[in-house]
């Protein structure tokens, strides 16, 4: 699976040379790169056009290939943050106290190991971050549950993390914007890598 960005008003004021190619046929795909540098945009850009939607100055081509994909389903760990819309679990108990008691990152495990595996067979799943509040032991564990995925449901996984785990995995195919993209030149005030900026 392809797709072939001709254009798009971030990815052009960030600097993409356009058309900009993206290779989705891997199964497992971790998108990486510096803060601000496109991830989740094209993570959400995949998205719509799997969806087939349209948005004002996005012109791309999807080419499937020999893809059969099931449900498409996007997950931005930001977002989707249960404990923070506590109302929708008022009639669920069990659950509701769960949520009170426990940490954010045990919530998003729980998410991972209940409800993404409900999801059907072929499901293409889009995750922004989804290491957000996870030790390194359970980014291992969530790298174990999306290889699961993959290989016993079919599923084709695409994340936008910074994850070392998850980026420097053998299994994961890694796209790097930090390799397309004509970075902007931080402002003086962050400092030098490496440098503290405390005064």
């Amino acid at each position: 699976m392809f797709l072939k960005i001709l254009a798009h008003p971030v990815f052009s004021n960030l600097n993409y040379h356009m058309p900009a190619v993206v290779d989705l046929s891997h199964p497992l795909v971790m998108i990486t790169g510096d803060n601000g540098s496109g991830k989740s945009t094209l993570l959400h850009s995949i998205y719509l056009a799997l969806k087939g939607e349209q948005r004002d100055g996005f012109i791309y081509r999807l080419d499937p290939g020999k893809t059969n994909y099931g449900r498409v389903f996007l997950f931005d760990a930001e977002q989707h943050n249960p404990r923070v819309q506590l109302d929708l679990f008022q009639d669920q108990p069990e659950m509701l106290e769960f949520l009170q008691m426990a940490s954010h990152g045990q919530v998003m495990l729980a998410m991972f190991r209940q409800n993404f595996p409900s999801l059907g067979e072929g499901t293409v799943l889009l995750l922004d971050e989804p290491e957000m509040a996870l030790s390194i032991s359970n980014q291992r564990r969530i790298l174990k549950m999306l290889m699961e995925l993959v290989v016993e449901k079919k599923f084709r996984i695409i994340c936008a993390t910074h994850s070392p785990v998850l980026v420097d995995a053998p299994e994961t195919y890694v796209i790097n914007l930090d390799d397309y993209v004509n970075k902007q030149v931080p402002l003086d005030s962050f400092g030098v890598e490496g440098a503290s900026t405390i005064q």
